[in-house]
């Protein structure tokens, strides 16, 4: 060493969290050797893949690491010399300063290192006095250490020593007592390191948990068992926070909980079951089960994961119920039917289960080519079938089916159920179907929150099937839409509404004729609704929007703001048109005047109404649609336009909140749309009418056609003079008034009434 080492009162060991990146850390105390510091890495020694500078530096120095260490990793430097003396002072020899300088500079080290040690042990007290002194080995072995009445150190007995809590009230108990308060699975010899078989522990432990009537707990780790697990009902319960795996024979269950036979498993509690099949089962063997819980009564189970059988979980009545349980589900993958709600004799029940959560899921490239369900209702030949009163909440299936030729379906129902209830379900990936009812089913409700399918899904009754009556209630991308339950108006069959207005002009029954350019200057309401327009195509069973034509609802929207409009068509645009408390056309401010749930609108400045971005095709799940309007809009027209194809549509109809009855607009003086029947008066003195002869009078009453059905009506008595009309020209209906008698009738004024009937 050029100088001379200083030894400054500093600890000599230093520690660090890395970041991932740094490799180079600094230790703030001396060493004489490189050799004398030691590396630790989250406990760990290391050896080789760092330098070392600084050795002989009084302020210390510096580690080097090659790669740095991980993000997170406890980096410890510390000095560790070797408490040992190895130079000698020659007799008589000259003590030079600096030879005693270093020797007394490694003993001031050494003394440091000691001092460090020691702060980390227990030790008495300054102001305590005596020592504590282990007995002997011998005395020791099996017997609890503690302290006698005067703070001495002591063994006790564990069957006889007692200990107490520091509260107030609390008694004193043996220690083997508290002990054996709680069993683990590693009192038995559990290693939980996920390659031993703790098969043999795992099932001792859950022996004397059933023999004692203790909870039983299975810690961290992965616990692997190669011989299938039965916890009896005698034990009060199970909680795991580690997995069991699962590496035992196929077709048989890795994991029973309960007493079967007759036994009533009442009033337990399981917590964080988690079962796992170490290789994926091949989904033949319905005996091969992750989870079987057995007669349960009044009990609660979470469950965290099963994963990889045939059958993930199964809840059993033995001659016995399953019966007013909860059950909280968290992770059932990659099972062929993830929970089998089950009973196995006719003595046995299934009923009044509560079901949280639940994520049934597959993996994309699990067994891609076999049917898959996420829950069963089954029984064994000769059982019990009239499971009811299952409540499940908020489970999602994500079943890998779509588009494949497999039964991807989350209920499999093949009992006689009653009242099985699901709500806010997910299905991502499934068939078309919430369910598949084999047998006599009834009053099932499955309400799906979000689906791949929206509101087409449905249940599938199988040929075997004996009762129908389950509702599906679809809520994605319809939930307001399924609010809207007054109606507005309906046209059920548009085929059948059609109105002939003229030779080459088609109205419909209740609704409005649109044009996508409309001629001249028009800004009002009746500008743009016309009661019948050309180029309408008909097909069997509806109408074929052509280029530039729509129809739609013409609605009062002063008190409501939400309308609802359900159409069966094969891919229609959906088309509002917005006005004002006068009735004048609304153009885009920038803000849109109306929105759409289920897709967006654009204004089309040409045809000025706010049409759909897409067509409303079930593919893209956007039929059902909720229109809100602006609370500038005060009247609107709903409906539907050709955009890019010509499509059919075959019925509409428009609902909105019960709180609300808007008026729908249609065969008023200055709005004569969707009417099929017109009718006008005017006032009449008629000439005296010679016997057998006639007098005319031409009411105007527009939209009348040459070709329509005229009647005609006077106000006042007739006798012997019949009044007729028809449509000499448009607009015009021609009444005669013609004297069938045989003397000359001159009538007094009165009113003329006449009546057109369109085709």
């Amino acid at each position: 060493m050029a100088e001379h080492i200083t030894i400054g009162d500093i600890a000599p060991r230093v520690q660090y969290v890395a970041d991932g990146v740094l490799t180079a850390f600094t230790f703030p105390f001396p060493i004489f050797a490189e050799g004398d510091l030691e590396i630790l890495l989250d406990g760990a020694a290391l050896a080789g893949g760092a330098t070392v500078s600084g050795a002989g530096a009084s302020e210390g120095g510096t580690v080097t690491f090659a790669e740095p260490p991980a993000a997170g990793t406890r980096v410890t430097l510390r000095r560790r010399l070797k408490i040992a003396r190895a130079t000698d002072f020659q007799d008589n020899g000259v003590l030079r300063a600096r030879t005693l300088n270093d020797e007394l500079d490694y003993q001031v080290a050494a003394i440091q290192q000691v001092a460090d040690e020691v702060a980390g042990a227990v030790r008495l007290d300054p102001s305590d006095t005596g020592g504590l002194v282990l007995p002997l080995r011998a005395a020791r072995a099996n017997r609890v250490l503690g302290f006698d009445s005067v703070g001495d150190l002591t063994v006790f007995d564990r069957g006889t020593a007692t200990i107490g809590v520091p509260f107030p009230g609390g008694v004193p108990r043996s220690v083997e007592d508290k002990l054996a308060e709680r069993l683990t699975a590693r009192d038995f010899g559990a290693t939980g390191d996920g390659v031993t078989d703790d098969g043999p522990a795992l099932a001792a432990a859950m022996a004397a948990a059933a023999a004692s009537g203790r909870v039983l707990v299975i810690g961290e780790g992965t616990f692997r068992t190669t011989q299938p697990l039965t916890l009896g009902g005698g034990a009060a319960g199970l909680i795991m926070h580690g997995a069991i795996l699962y590496a035992g024979p196929a077709g048989a269950t890795a994991l029973t909980i309960g007493d079967g036979a007759a036994v009533r498993n009442a009033t337990k509690r399981y917590e964080g079951l988690r079962v796992l099949r170490a290789s994926l089962s091949d989904w033949e063997n319905e005996a091969d089960i992750g989870l079987v819980l057995r007669n349960l009564d009044a009990s609660l189970v979470e469950i965290r994961q099963v994963e990889g059988f045939t059958i993930g979980i199964r809840t059993l009545g033995v001659e016995r119920g399953f019966e007013d349980s909860t059950l909280i589900l968290g992770r059932i993958v990659n099972n062929r039917i993830g929970l089998d709600v089950r009973t196995e004799t006719a003595a046995g029940w299934n009923t009044s289960v509560r079901y949280y959560g639940g994520h049934f899921a597959i993996g994309s490239t699990v067994h891609p080519e076999k049917d898959r369900f996420g829950v069963r209702f089954s029984a064994a030949p000769g059982a019990y079938v009239a499971h009811n009163r299952h409540v499940f909440d908020g489970p999602g299936f994500e079943l890998q089916a779509a588009n494949r030729p497999i039964s991807g379906i989350p209920f499999l129902i093949e009992v006689n159920s009653r009242s099985v209830w699901a709500r806010a379900l997910r299905m991502e990936g499934c068939s078309p179907f919430v369910a598949r009812h084999t047998g006599a089913a009834q009053d099932h409700v499955y309400e799906v929150a979000w689906a791949s399918q929206a509101y087409l899904v449905d249940v599938d009754y199988a040929p075997s099937a004996t009762r129908v009556g389950a509702v599906v209630r679809s809520s994605h991308q319809a939930a307001a839409f399924r609010e809207a339950t007054r109606e507005v108006a309906a046209v059920p069959n548009l085929r059948a509404a059609r109105i002939r207005w003229s030779n080459t002009e088609w109205g419909f029954e209740r609704l409005a004729c649109l044009s996508s350019n409309v001629a001249g200057t028009p800004g009002t309401l009746a500008d743009f609704a016309f009661p019948a327009l050309d180029a309408f195509g008909f097909g069997d069973d509806g109408v074929v929007l052509t280029g530039g034509r729509g129809i739609g609802f013409v609605v009062d929207a002063r008190g409501c703001r939400e309308f609802a409009l359900s159409v069966d068509a094969d891919a229609p645009r959906l088309a509002v048109m917005c006005f004002d408390a006068n009735r004048a056309l609304l153009t885009d401010a920038g803000t849109p005047r109306v929105r759409a749930s289920g897709q967006s609108l654009v204004w089309n400045p040409t045809a000025r109404w706010y049409q759909g971005a897409a067509d409303m095709l079930d593919a893209t799940l956007t039929r059902p649609q909720v229109v809100r309007l602006a609370p500038e809009v005060a009247y609107a027209i709903i409906g539907l336009v050709r955009i890019g194809a010509d499509y059919a549509v075959r019925a509409m109809r428009l609902a909105c909140d019960p709180l609300f009855s808007p008026a729908l607009l249609y065969g008023q003086p200055n709005l004569p749309i969707g009417v099929r029947e017109l009718v006008a008066e005017t006032a009449w003195d008629p000439p005296s009418i010679a016997a057998g002869g006639s007098a005319q009078v031409n009411v105007p009453l527009p939209g009348a056609r040459p070709g329509d059905f005229a009647s005609a009506s006077f106000s006042l008595s007739t006798s012997g003079v019949v009044f007729l009309a028809q449509v000499g020209a448009t607009d015009v209906v021609t009444v005669t008034a013609w004297n069938r008698s045989g003397g000359a009738i001159d009538l007094a004024a009165g009113t003329v009434r006449a009546r057109v009937a369109k085709a």
